[in-house]
């Protein structure tokens, strides 16, 4: 799961200078106009003179060297900090902070990555209640502003960042990236249909036959059967094939597979839907229409199948944006040709598609602990409450303004409809070395949708620096495909005593669910001999205790 988001943060973080950080609201505020200063000048700097010592353990990603990154000089300067930091490179991340907390040898706070390594609920939990993570809530109080605003203004945040009995140990990332909260997209090469003289599929069926052209009538011209009509990946996630057509059937939540009716948690992998789902999927695979290696094979391997250097072989590829499978770089003439394909409509009238958070996770990377000093804790908090503005939090995730990005012009479009652009990017020049000049994944703390919305994004969606609005585009054709009712993972809170049972739980039940699909799709278990045993297995591995006590939580929550 930490690898999936790696990617989509990774991927976002990429095009977002273009954009940062991942779904949500309509903001036509500018950055300058916040109440903490501007980027050019110190600010409300800390009247002390000498600064406040303050350890922290950080996670560095690629590309940054955390102690001279132009935004941490900034913030030394501004909130008088003096930063004893303990980096940490991505692999081990979360090895090393469990290690420095089980010893006792913490630092006064820890500053981390989401899609890397942060402290689960669980922790938030357990930390919080032993006394090594103090409660923020009267730091924020009073000197927070832009926090508590964010709260008030996202109820779900604040629910989200709440401990049971009350208190705030810690803050996550609240990132609504638009495109994100839809990630199982598939998407076709067009081109394709205009050689072959087809309509883009509607149904299941259609789409059936649609690989069945592809498979059968040499589009890319080469006279070789050569062409993969449909493909994917199970390294990241928003690139299986089963979620995209399974959600013709029956919602799928590529996670923990939870449906929600009338207020009641469900498994969707024990309903008769889900039987039919994985027949129609079956016959996919029997009729040679899916790659073999989209059950087994990783990023690169499917981007091999994209990048096919003979001759253009790929039909339909699922994931969150075609990056995932082709070369969106100017110049590369196939990325052009794959667009996305709404959600099918299934025999039963059926058309759901997968939707989270698009980045709102659960827990907390920002934390400070008892080691830290009064003046310590204060720095602190004002620093991360910069972070709540959209100055602060385009200086922190995308880079300073005037190195990563400036004023907007005349003509300069936003991404959202009918927003004011406040945040235009500069892009890399070719070869340049990176500019070191923000903290990226590590800076990410509230990018709402209406923030989001206000960057700049070239209205050729073909073009690199209009890659964002063509993923922004792609999503609206799956918005409103969600069901009514969704099972919120990401924001409820688990009884304290039942977490390490849940996660359990969860996990094998995941892994059964995963194993029996691809099982059952390439016939090595027979979906009508089998499928009660299946079922049985479910009943075995306590699928009714884990869905006792996420009902729990829920009531809890909505109470």
């Amino acid at each position: 799961m930490k690898k999936s988001l790696l990617a989509l943060l990774m991927l976002v973080t990429v095009f977002t200078v273009v954009i940062s950080g991942c779904s949500g609201k309509n903001n036509t505020e500018s950055p300058s106009g916040t109440a903490s200063g501007t980027a050019s000048g110190n600010g409300n700097a800390a009247e002390a003179s000498k600064p406040v010592e303050v350890s922290v353990f950080a996670v560095q990603e690629s590309g940054i060297d955390i102690p001279t990154n132009k935004f941490t000089t900034f913030v030394q300067d501004k909130f008088g900090i003096k930063f004893n930091w303990q980096i940490n490179p991505s692999d081990g991340a979360k090895e090393k902070r469990q290690i420095s907390l089980a010893s006792g040898d913490y630092p006064d706070a820890y500053l981390l990555t989401a899609y890397i390594d942060e402290f689960s609920q669980g922790d938030v939990l357990k930390y919080g209640q032993q006394g090594v993570l103090v409660p923020l809530n009267d730091l924020i109080d009073q000197y927070a502003p832009n926090i508590k605003a964010a709260m008030e203004k996202h109820p779900e945040m604040k629910t989200l960042n709440t401990a049971p009995d009350g208190n705030i140990y810690g803050l996550g990332a609240y990132a609504e990236c638009f495109h994100c909260s839809y990630p199982n997209k598939m998407w076709i090469n067009t081109e394709w249909l205009k050689k072959l003289n087809l309509e883009e599929p509607k149904t299941t069926e259609e789409f059936k036959q649609m690989l069945e052209a592809f498979k059968t009538k040499d589009p890319n011209g080469n006279g070789k059967a050569d062409e993969v009509p449909l493909s994917g990946s199970t390294e990241d996630f928003g690139v299986r094939i089963i979620p995209y057509l399974m959600n013709s059937f029956v919602y799928d939540d590529d996670r923990n597979y939870l449906n929600m009716t009338d207020g009641k948690v469900q498994s969707a992998a024990i309903k008769p839907e889900w039987k039919e789902g994985l027949t129609y999927i079956k016959s996919l695979y029997d009729a040679g229409l899916i790659d073999p290696g989209a059950f087994t094979q990783n990023a690169e391997a499917f981007k091999k199948i994209g990048e096919n250097a003979d001759a253009e072989i790929l039909g339909a590829g699922a994931g969150m944006h075609p990056a995932i499978f082709i070369n969106i770089d100017p110049g590369n003439t196939r990325s052009a040709h794959y667009n996305a394909l709404p959600p099918l409509t299934g025999p039963k009238g059926i058309s759901y598609t997968t939707h989270d958070a698009g980045g709102v996770s659960p827990g907390a990377k920002f934390v400070i602990t008892n080691k830290a000093s009064e003046e310590a804790k204060v720095a602190l908090i004002k620093m991360v409450d910069y972070m709540f503005t959209p100055e602060g939090q385009t200086n922190a995730a995308s880079g300073m303004k005037g190195i990563d990005w400036t004023d907007p012009v005349a003509g300069d479009v936003a991404l959202g409809k009918d927003v004011k652009p406040v945040i235009k990017p500069i892009p890399m020049a070719e070869g340049e070395a990176p500019r070191n000049a923000g903290w990226s994944g590590m800076g990410h703390f509230y990018m709402p949708k209406e923030y989001r919305d206000t960057f700049v994004q070239a209205t050729d969606i073909y073009s690199s620096n209009g890659y964002e609005r063509r993923l922004y585009n792609a999503s609206l054709l799956y918005q409103g495909h969600e069901p009514k009712e969704l099972f919120p993972l990401w924001s409820i809170w688990i009884d304290p005593t039942e977490i390490d049972e849940a996660s359990m739980l969860q996990t094998n039940l995941r892994n059964y669910i995963e194993q029996n699909e691809l099982q059952f799709i390439t016939g090595n278990k027979d979906l009508n001999k089998d499928w009660d045993a299946y079922v049985k297995g479910l009943k075995d591995l306590k699928l009714d205790r884990y869905l006792e006590i996420l009902q729990k939580a829920y009531d809890a929550s909505v109470k």
